[in-house]
């Protein structure tokens, strides 16, 4: 299959993770199609990389894209947090670690489970096909508080009472199974001040759904402790989030990694209190030629740390 996703901030994460050091190890903790990965592997020869991915669809792509890397590249299906606390015996610790939270475009144009409500399709946004219930099973069996509260938390959804209100009001008259279903009722349930917006006035529910079907908030955390732990001291873990929650979900993580730090990236000899050095204190945002050229980077933002000590560590 051709390659639909062209990676987000692809220089910023090159220059933060470029191998100090010959032989290096790194983890792209979220693969997708590949790209980041593909740029890392051609740029440095002596690299090698091990690519995780949940879903096993497009894992294959990702195979096929970098098969000119050979023994270069090893593939682990399965989910990234799961794979650092096992993590196997054979290899080396990562000298860095790269986490992308973002979507790929392949699964809201090619994977035909419902992630656009720019197509009718079957309203699932598994990103593993094979666990756990899709969207359309979500919002059939919550109550209306708690697709409330979920359509809320986990997007920001103003509306979210409405909505939530019109979902349990229209399964009375049957399931709600397709994306232009819950689209149209969205768009019926907000008021007019609501519909008439840049964004879509659908888009925070089904980002909602999304994230609550896969656990992308409530993983998070879990994996950013269980990668940081494995992280070689002195190696470097990057973090592309895409939403405000993601974002300070990661921002307070490193913060509370650094708090009693006073050392500056740069410093030769780091307090024995330090866990990590935060190399991006305001993060990183796309460039505006990035934002016009990929218009998907525009929310992305890049945060990175640098390992001092291995606490609690192996």
């Amino acid at each position: 299959m051709e390659a639909l996703h062209t990676p987000v901030l692809l220089e910023e994460v090159l220059h933060y993770l470029a191998p100090r050091k010959g032989g290096e190890l790194m983890v792209d903790a979220t693969l997708g199609e590949g790209g980041h990965s593909y740029a890392f592997l051609s740029g440095f020869p002596d690299l090698k990389i091990i690519g995780i991915d949940i879903d096993p669809v497009i894992q294959e792509i990702a195979r096929e894209r970098l098969k000119e890397f050979g023994e270069r590249i090893h593939f682990h299906s399965g989910w990234a947090q799961d794979f650092f606390k096992a993590y196997p015996e054979e290899f080396k610790r990562p000298d860095t670690i790269l986490i992308d939270l973002g979507v790929s475009l392949f699964h809201y144009e090619k994977s035909g489970r419902g992630f656009s409500f720019r197509k009718d399709e079957a309203l699932d946004m598994r990103l593993d096909p094979l666990l756990g219930p899709g969207a359309a099973e979500l919002i059939a069996t919550l109550g209306e508080r708690e697709l409330a509260d979920l359509l809320f938390k986990n997007a920001g959804e103003r509306y979210s009472r409405r909505i939530a209100g019109a979902i349990v009001e229209a399964r009375k008259r049957g399931a709600l199974r397709s994306t232009w279903a819950l689209r149209e009722l969205v768009e019926q349930a907000v008021p007019p001040s609501g519909r008439n917006g840049p964004v879509h006035a659908a888009t925070k529910t089904f980002l909602a759904l999304r994230i609550a079907v896969n656990g992308e908030l409530s993983r998070l955390k879990d994996l950013l402790e269980a990668a940081l732990l494995v992280l070689e001291p002195g190696g470097r873990l990057a973090v592309i989030s895409f939403n405000s929650l993601e974002d300070r979900i990661v921002k307070e993580f490193f913060r509370e990694k650094s708090r009693d730090c006073t050392c500056s990236p740069e410093a030769p000899i780091h307090r024995s209190n330090c866990a990590v050095v935060i190399l991006s204190p305001r993060g990183v945002s796309p460039t505006e030629t990035e934002k016009r050229a990929n218009p998907p980077s525009r929310s992305a933002r890049l945060r990175v740390v640098e390992k001092i000590l291995a606490k609690d560590g192996p």
